[in-house]
């Protein structure tokens, strides 16, 4: 908490001193789609802004960038050469790409710190760095074992396979993917590639063999007691949306093996050569029972002995070894170890500390004191706050507080250093965006239109304050464009509304007015001076009871929770603002109007206009955030003073130099006629 609190005159959250927000990394192999902006981008972008207004801006990195690595990279460059559509190298290829999604990011506003990449700039050249160190403080602190595993080979095609050139069904218990790769499916469920389920190479269609390789592995199942006891903390934990701690939970459960009934005596027969295991018989109307076995290394060979004998069967979801490094060149080098030399990194791993690789450029390119960000990952005053899909709960939310935990007595990239461990960041996980009421991704039948395609029918302060008011912290929730879902008939009927357009209303009519009416009474009645008065008391009590609930609102990251409050609290402003100058205009048209009591009343009412509509700014400049500073440059108000919460917010004097307050006005701009802070889209006129 801030001193800035203990002034304040209404109740506020307890914030960091210091904060980071992440927005994960986006392949490096596609534009991005609406689901990357929607879910993710748009949202942690207002969590950083706030932020900035909130604790200062010299007090928060928002990073993010393009990942660079991995298997789909590979298959999207390897498919598009074969194609004759694209020429040039695979890094060519990644920063084409990179570039398209920096671009899309600034057309929506998104503020980051640094948009490099796992291969990018001076991000990239840090990130190797600290790829290196990191792999080797595992090895130190004998968590990383070398494993001789199975890897798919296409004999056809004489190469080894990367994951995403392996087709097949997800192998997990109760999972109905049909997109699943060598390691892990389209719904987030890791499993061993030997486990997926009819595989096929993507080079050739044929059926590819398993051949061993070495590879080092991270060694999670280790880390069960301590997530267990993570688990609970987050449940516990107000501030944590429920879908993370369930998420963790499923992977916490003893390692299964699920075998159909109709398998049960073939079971038996090999029941003395398995390793010791509990049966539990079938629920009634379930088609399997499970065989429970102490350990994953245990159930691994049960399920080795079940695989010689024919025995088919699922496996449950469990904590397994992390895999750390692959054998496709592309890719980070990882270390070399007890002599295994010429692996690169899995792509999964490293972007789990990619966000400290960001953050370290970021800090760099603010000209920070070398080490400045571990006062943001280990600080105790200081918070990371880790925007994501839940999609990919199991890599943030399971697999890197065990990296974390692992690395807790050291230092990360100095271990002659005191120790200054990595603290459990907080995870932000949004459910699905759905386009419609279906799941849309590049994999299937439904493909989402990207963000660039929205910006043809929609503006950004629309698309922005839909998003944020999706509610995706609660539920999947269906994104219903009319140009995109509705039908042929629909899109031309005026009559059938555009949902996406509902918060973009609250913008063009409540939020412009209340904006124009202050600035055009200001220039008719004022000559652009606005007096510096202080505004009423019922006045700052809706002010004061806004920036609370909103206050509260964010720390609990409720943004659907910050969009409703502002609906109301917007019209609310306007409605005061429309009863006042109703009277005040009453009043003037009395036949015994005194001029001078006419002028102090317009005066009061205009206090509280402006008063109130500095307040709304500040709130919805983490939504709508140029239009909000474009306000701010018209009201002629030092925007640094403006957007920040280091007020007592009890009069527009605040903003207010000295001798503006001993002569009573401020100038403001003249606003043009007929002049929007926040316009509709072109194609929304005709």
């Amino acid at each position: 908490m801030t001193s800035l609190d203990n002034a304040a005159s209404f109740t506020r959250a307890p914030w960091p001193t210091r904060a980071v927000v992440t927005a994960g990394m986006p392949y490096g192999n596609k534009p991005l789609h609406f689901g990357h902006i929607a879910g993710v981008f748009v949202p942690a972008d207002a969590f950083a802004r706030f932020l900035r207004d909130r604790i200062g801006p010299r007090n928060v990195r928002f990073v993010s960038g393009t990942d660079c690595y991995g298997s789909p990279i590979n298959e999207g460059y390897r498919k598009l050469v074969e194609e004759g559509r694209f020429e040039g190298s695979i890094a060519d290829y990644v920063m084409a790409n990179h570039q398209r999604q920096r671009d899309t990011l600034r057309a929506y506003d998104v503020s980051l710190s640094v948009y490099e990449g796992s291969g990018i700039g001076h991000a990239g050249e840090v990130h190797r760095a600290l790829s290196d160190a990191f792999i080797r403080r595992l090895h130190e602190r004998g968590v990383l074992h070398r494993r001789s595993t199975l890897q798919f080979y296409d004999p056809e095609a004489s190469t080894f396979l990367n994951g995403r050139q392996v087709l097949g069904r997800c192998p997990v218990q109760g999972c109905k993917s049909e997109h699943a790769y060598a390691d892990e499916c389209d719904l987030g469920h890791s499993y061993a590639p030997e486990d997926l389920i009819a595989p096929r190479s993507s080079l050739t269609g044929g059926v590819p063999e398993m051949r061993p390789v070495d590879n080092w592995y991270f060694d999670l199942p280790a880390f069960r007691d301590f997530l267990l006891q993570h688990a609970e903390r987050l449940e516990t934990d107000p501030l944590t949306r429920a879908i993370v701690p369930q998420a963790l939970r499923e992977f916490l459960a003893d390692p299964i093996i699920y075998v159909k009934n109709e398998n049960r005596a073939a079971f038996d027969e090999l029941r003395d050569s398995l390793p010791p295991c509990t049966v539990v018989e079938a629920e009634k109307g379930k088609q399997s029972f499970e065989a429970v076995f102490r350990t994953i290394d245990e159930r691994d060979r049960a399920r080795d002995v079940m695989r010689a004998a024919g025995l088919r069967f699922r496996t449950g979801k469990a904590l397994v070894p992390f895999r750390i490094t692959g054998n496709i060149e592309w890719g980070v080098p990882a270390p070399t170890l007890e002599g295994v030399e010429g692996l690169t990194v899995w792509c999964w791993p490293e972007s789990l500390w990619a966000p400290i690789s960001f953050t370290i450029a970021a800090c760099d390119a603010q000209g920070d004191a070398e080490g400045a960000w571990r006062d943001f990952w280990c600080d105790p005053d200081a918070t990371v706050y880790q925007f994501m899909g839940q999609d990919n709960l199991y890599f943030y939310g399971v697999v890197q507080p065990a990296l974390f935990e692992a690395l807790r007595d050291g230092d990360l990239l100095d271990p002659q250093a005191a120790p200054r461990p990595l603290r459990q960041t907080r995870l932000v996980a949004n459910h699905h965006v759905l386009l419609g009421s279906k799941k849309a991704s590049s994999s299937s039948a439904v493909k989402p239109p990207t963000a660039d395609e929205l910006l043809e029918h929609y503006t950004v302060e629309q698309l922005r304050a839909h998003f944020l008011a999706l509610g995706l912290d609660q539920r999947s929730v269906g994104f219903k464009p009319k140009p995109f879902t509705a039908s042929e008939a629909e899109r031309s009927d005026p009559r059938v509304a555009d949902p996406v357009l509902k918060e973009g209303a609250l913008l063009t009519n409540v939020y412009n007015r209340i904006a124009r009416s202050c600035l055009y009474e200001l220039k008719k009645s004022f000559a652009c001076r606005l007096p510096v008065l202080d505004p009423s008391d019922a006045a700052v009590a809706e002010a004061h009871a806004a920036l609370a609930s909103y206050d509260d609102l964010m720390h609990r990251t409720s943004l659907h929770g910050v969009m409703s409050l502002m609906d109301e609290f917007l019209r609310t402003v306007n409605k005061r603002w429309a009863d006042g100058i109703s009277q005040v205009e009453a009043q003037a048209r009395a036949e015994d109007a005194d001029e001078g009591a006419v002028r102090a009343l317009r005066s009061q009412v205009l206090a509280d206009a402006v008063y109130q509509l500095w307040v709304s700014t500040l709130l919805m400049h983490p939504v709508v955030p140029t239009g909000s500073e474009l306000i701010c440059e018209y009201l002629r108000f030092d925007p640094a003073r403006f957007f920040s919460w280091s007020h007592e917010f009890r009069s527009i004097a605040e903003l207010c130099d000295q001798d503006e307050r001993d002569r009573g006005w401020h100038d403001v701009s003249e606003l043009p006629p007929r002049f929007d802070f926040f316009r509709k889209h072109a194609s929304q006129l005709k």
